[in-house]
């Protein structure tokens, strides 16, 4: 047993010699004296010497603990030395500041009227990308033969699903699965197969609103959107209301906001037009109410899509939507 004891100390010595690499040191140092290590397993041994030599092994094994740990501590010393040795440090210098990233501004905006949302009692929803064309056109009162889908450039894919137009494949989803009444908003990406501009991108986000209830009227949906449009640019927003035609609403507008990028003046943002158009909306359409399970007679409601690229694009004066999603660091650190 002392022999091999000091046979174990010796191999070790050998082994150490040309280390230069702390990791490899720290992985000798466990084979040594880790838990599991050489010297544990040899001391396991002990019970089989004669019981009036146990006291000298003993003494031996930790005389040999002991040299074996300075040698370890010594070389991790002179390691950790050489390496600092090398640093290319200067104490004097000043410090870097690390940058770090920050939130896009679509998520800074889609959090604020999420929030502004909350307080009005609303819950926000998240739902698939990837839509079956029954949610995306179909429950939404838009047929196969209907002209409305042709206002929609389409990415179409397999089996009948699309990549979702607008947030608004949620609205019969939400409606059977938690009925009426219903109070929630539906923000995310959509996507159109279209031509680029500096007001219309193919990827862009929205975000759906959508109230169901009894006796709900357009008197309510212009009280919600106001009261989001007041907290989202801390100020009286110019608002306008037209008629519109949307085949899940009836009656449908489109509300539109003074331009804040040119104050009404005439952009490429606008479309020189002084107003941009910012979010369809209605009262939802009978036959919506039925494919979500929810009796027409009984309850109504409004709907609303936001257009949130769009409105990020106003309370930033953003002139161009293509920059929101260009991953251009020169633009994305100004925000």
């Amino acid at each position: 047993m002392e022999a091999k004891l000091k046979k174990l100390l010796s191999q070790a010595k050998e082994e150490v010699k040309e280390i230069k690499d702390s990791q490899i040191l720290a992985d000798l140092k466990n084979k040594y004296l880790g838990r599991k290590g050489d010297l544990a397993v040899l001391l396991k041994d002990i019970k089989n010497v004669a019981t009036e030599e146990r006291p000298v092994i003993g003494q031996i094994a930790n005389e040999v603990k002991k040299e074996l740990t300075h040698i370890f501590n010594k070389l991790e010393h002179s390691i950790n030395q050489d390496g600092a040795s090398d640093l290319d440090f200067d104490p004097t210098m000043p410090g870097v500041k690390r940058e770090i990233g920050h939130l896009h501004p679509n998520t800074r905006v889609q959090a604020e009227i999420e929030k502004a949302f909350a307080q009005m009692g609303f819950v926000v929803f998240d739902g698939p990308e990837l839509e079956s064309e029954y949610y995306n056109f179909t429950a939404l009162n838009i047929p196969e033969d209907h002209p409305a889908r042709d206002t929609q450039d389409t990415f179409w894919l397999e089996d009948n699903n699309v990549l979702r137009t607008h947030t608004s494949n949620l609205q019969v989803r939400m409606l059977e699965k938690y009925g009426a009444p219903f109070r929630g908003i539906f923000p995310g990406r959509a996507f159109r197969n279209e031509s680029t501009d500096a007001s219309h991108d193919h990827t862009f986000y929205q975000l759906e609103g959508l109230l169901v209830d009894k006796n709900i009227n357009i008197g309510h949906l212009i009280a919600v959107m106001k009261s989001l449009l007041s907290t989202v640019f801390q100020a009286e927003v110019t608002v306008r209301l037209r008629p519109g035609f949307f085949p899940f609403v009836e009656p449908g507008f489109e509300m539109d906001i003074k331009c804040l990028v040119c104050e009404g003046l005439g952009c490429p943002v606008c479309k020189q037009s002084g107003w941009v158009e910012l979010m369809p909306c209605g009262l939802v359409h009978p036959k919506v109410l039925e494919n979500g399970g929810v009796n027409s007679q009984e309850y109504s409601g409004f709907a609303f899509g936001l257009g949130l690229t769009r409105l990020v694009m106003m309370k930033y004066k953003i002139n161009d939507i293509r920059l929101l999603q260009s991953g251009d660091l020169r633009f994305l650190r100004q925000f």
